[in-house]
């Protein structure tokens, strides 16, 4: 996307027809539409997507491994800062890695990204069908399935704003629903007969931290929130500020409310062995919790949540899939903005057609498969921040090694640490889609004898 102003308040503020001549994305974004972009996409009530799963892999440590996927995440949140600043445009890990390490590693790094990116608003719509079908017995899970689908698919092609509108309402929705729900564990652990420590969520009986590591890994996509925020930054005004900021903010707070809500699910049903089915335990807990008010409460809101995070991923995909159109590593139907809202409708309609697969695949393959993809694509972000300011910018002295050294080697240490904790599938999988997006990278090459087309951003 080639773009020319005559003065730098034009370029910092294109009018609506330059906007439609450059096919530049409309600047509608403020910090708050980014937090509620993040949240929704992360989903405060995300804590209970891979509970029993994870419960049960970590033998009731759910607590513990949140703390060590928190840290991890807090030291990526920051490098991913450090890459809007430095690069602020759409393409997010595809983006930054290119301009770091070259054109075949940046689509190496922007292809696995796509592995978490695509899988992500499928398991929303995953998640919605197999608890609406729990709800609702009557009705078949690919029922809601497709009828979610095709309503996030409308939303997204009207454009952002109307995704922005929908967000702030469901995201209030899940942070109420958390403000009852521990409240209510509260009430139940002062009833019981017996005191209970508060720390024997973190640390009990049956403490293995391979285990726990595994899990910690796999709760890597409860925090696919922070990095979205990053697609948006040729949508946002001042992206250099808001979006490293909105980034913090989001991993933050949705990693402090993953901790509470866990511990509070963990304090008040601690036999994590006794679940009926693992993927919908959150309803266990419920049930414990308030009866079956609750189970309906939560139903009603959490799939309202999985909703929001359909729309808002399927959106920050979409952008990552145009930045690669516009660039020629995809075809460039991709890369071509459409209507009056500027949206990247082929994209667009690609997602919601490959979410089809939601139809007969597993939770527990999807977790895998997205934790996969987002721990490669963190390790590259932490990697690309030293690269370029230590390397390229030649940037010196005690300070700059810290905040560019330093921090980002350390996220980069734990975030490799946490992908080599994934179990085997997750491997075959993910490794898998690497091989054929080398084999894409071949073809679209010709066998490396072509070079990939420049970066074609909004400069």
């Amino acid at each position: 996307m080639h773009t020319t102003t005559n003065t730098a308040d034009a370029h910092a503020h294109p009018s609506p027809s330059q906007a439609s001549a450059s096919g530049r994305f409309r600047q509608t974004m403020g910090l708050t539409a980014l937090v509620l972009f993040g949240l929704a996409y992360m989903v405060p009530l995300a804590v209970f997507t891979t509970y029993g799963l994870v419960t049960q892999m970590t033998k009731g440590h759910l607590p513990t491994a949140y703390l060590l996927t928190l840290a991890a995440m807090l030291l990526t949140a920051y490098s991913y800062g450090r890459m809007v600043q430095a690069h602020p445009f759409s393409g997010s890990v595809y983006t930054y890695t290119r301009k770091a390490f070259g054109s075949y590693f940046g689509f190496m790094a922007g292809w696995t990204l796509l592995l978490d990116y695509i899988f992500l608003p499928l398991l929303s719509y995953l998640l919605i069908g197999i608890y609406m079908a729990e709800y609702f017995p009557a009705v078949h899970a690919w029922v809601w399935v497709l009828g979610s689908i095709a309503l996030v698919t409308f939303l997204n092609l009207i454009g952002i704003e109307s995704i922005t509108r929908v967000n702030c309402v469901l995201v209030v929705a899940q942070l109420v629903f958390i403000v009852v729900f521990v409240g209510l564990s509260i009430h139940n652990m002062g009833a019981q007969a017996e005191p209970v420590s508060l720390l024997k969520p973190f640390h009990h009986e049956g403490f293995n931290m391979p285990l726990i590591m595994t899990g910690a890994a796999v709760l890597c996509l409860s925090f696919l929130g922070f990095d979205a925020v990053s697609t948006m930054a040729e949508e946002t005004a001042n992206p250099k500020f808001r979006i490293p900021l909105a980034i913090m903010a989001v991993t933050l707070f949705g990693g402090l409310l993953f901790l509470i809500v866990s511990w509070c699910a963990q304090m008040v049903f601690p036999e994590w062995a006794i679940f009926k089915d693992p993927d919908s335990a959150s309803l266990d807990v419920m049930r414990r919790v308030g009866g079956e008010l609750m189970v309906t409460a939560f139903t009603a809101t959490y799939v309202a949540g999985c909703f929001a995070s359909a729309m808002v991923s399927q959106a920050s995909v979409s952008r990552v899939l145009f930045a690669m159109g516009r660039d020629g590593a995809l075809p460039k139907v991709f890369g071509r903005l459409v209507t009056k809202k500027r949206v990247p409708a082929t994209a667009i309609m690609l997602v919601s057609l490959l979410s089809l697969i939601a139809l007969f695949i597993t939770l527990d393959t999807v977790a895998n498969m997205i934790s996969f993809g987002a721990l490669f694509a963190f390790s590259a972000v932490n990697l690309a921040v030293v690269k370029h300011y230590l390397v390229d910018q030649k940037l010196r002295g005690g300070r700059n090694w810290l905040l560019y050294g330093a921090i980002p080697a350390l996220g980069f240490l734990t975030t490799i640490w946490l992908w080599t904790s994934l179990s085997s599938m997750s491997f075959m999988i993910g490794l898998s889609w690497m091989a054929l997006g080398f084999l894409c990278l071949l073809g679209i090459t010709k066998a490396f004898r072509v070079k990939l087309p420049a970066l074609q951003m909004a400069e």
